[in-house]
């Protein structure tokens, strides 16, 4: 990492540093099986030919997100998980990779198939 990148981190909560699963650890598991989870579901959604299962897979594939969304809010909050923060200059390059992209797309601005 640069030196001029920083952590967007809350402070940390502190846990007991013992052999055995501490609350930050379960939690970490949680949110990494909640991830595994929602990816093996957003699979089967891509490839449900059945409307019924897909609909109930839908509904289950929101709950898991969103699981995995407050997981991820509480690590967050207790400093438990912290992102670096990008700087204006990758932002602009990624931008302007991108855009660059956008006349590749069969649609437009206008919804229709160019």
């Amino acid at each position: 990492m640069s030196s001029n990148q920083k952590k967007v981190q809350n402070p940390e909560k502190p846990i007991a540093k013992t052999p055995q699963m501490n609350d930050r650890d379960l939690t970490n598991d949680l949110l990494a099986t909640e991830k595994y989870m929602s990816d093996s579901y957003s699979i089967y959604l891509n490839e449900a030919s059945n409307q019924n299962l897909y609909e109930e897979f839908l509904t289950i594939f929101t709950e898991t997100k969103n699981e995995q969304r407050q997981l991820y809010n509480l690590m967050f909050e207790r400093g438990w998980y912290s992102l670096d923060a990008a700087d204006q200059q990758s932002l602009q390059q990624s931008y302007q990779k991108f855009q660059g992209y956008s006349s590749q797309f069969p649609y437009r601005n206008n919804g229709g198939i160019q």
